[in-house]
């Protein structure tokens, strides 16, 4: 496989091809027999990349070196991504906002602000975790070869850690139960996610907020009703969600790793 990948083989399967780049980072041992490969099986690769390296460093010990900018660790580049930072704060953010009106009896139609807005605080924090436009990393990020549905529900995963955890103390505050505020953020973000894989996770989290705000937020102020949506008896269509989604995401595993596929 070392062999036809120095060649530059086009035959190799394109699963032969991540996984041998996933080995190749941890083993210093393959990386030798690659460097022996490139030199032997494709000495025209390796005279480029010779010529290339002779013409650049002139260039570059004549450049001033750049100021050393503080590094994020590589572990946590898997987790999140540096666009969803700034979400995951806003996100917060808002939810402690919601507690304190709710605390002041402040609510839209009768309704928990919590509960209102627990639906769609992680959607955009998610969306951020995996955009083109959202991502300034999204090239690098989507070439690597650990990159698809599992590093897409690493960030996922990351997202809900910092979500999750302040909708439940915000519920265990207002006295809403956790259900109701937990179960509808689980659905939307795999919705999101489900959604994403065919128009891309920016395009599907604003859909999906512009549909809860128009039938459900809409309706609760207009009739100062809590909306069927948000009822103790709306729970199994909202673990009906949360399944079908889940399910959409793993029959379509293979959208995530598409270059084109994410806008």
């Amino acid at each position: 496989m070392i062999d036809d990948y120095a060649r530059g083989d086009t035959g190799m399967a394109t699963d032969e091809v991540w996984a041998l780049e996933t080995h190749l980072e941890t083993c210093p041992v393959c990386r030798e027999r690659l460097a022996v490969a490139a030199t032997t099986r494709a000495p025209a690769v390796t005279a480029l990349v010779d010529a290339v390296w002779s013409d650049l460093e002139p260039r570059l010990a004549a450049t001033a070196t750049a100021p050393r900018r503080r590094r994020r660790p590589a572990w946590l580049s898997g987790w999140l991504a540096p666009a969803a930072v700034p979400w995951l704060a806003t996100a917060v953010s808002v939810t402690v906002l919601a507690l304190l009106l709710d605390l002041a009896d402040i609510r839209l139609g009768g309704v928990s602000l919590v509960l209102l807005l627990a639906p769609v605080l992680p959607v955009l924090g998610v969306a951020a975790s995996w955009s083109r436009g959202l991502d300034p990393a999204y090239e690098l990020t989507t070439a690597a070869p650990r990159a698809g549905l599992h590093l897409v529900l690493r960030r996922t995963a990351a997202v809900l850690a910092v979500v999750v955890p302040a909708l439940l103390v915000c519920g265990w505050v207002t006295g809403v139960m956790v259900a109701q505020g937990l179960l509808p953020c689980l659905a939307f973000t795999s919705a999101t996610l489900a959604l994403g894989g065919v128009i891309g996770m920016t395009r599907a989290a604003l859909a999906l907020v512009g549909a809860w705000a128009a039938a459900v937020v809409a309706p609760a102020v207009a009739v100062s009703h809590a909306p069927l949506a948000l009822r103790p008896d709306g729970l199994p269509v909202w673990g009906l969600v949360l399944v079908l989604g889940a399910a959409v995401v793993t029959a379509r595993r293979g959208a995530y790793t598409v270059l084109g596929a994410r806008r």
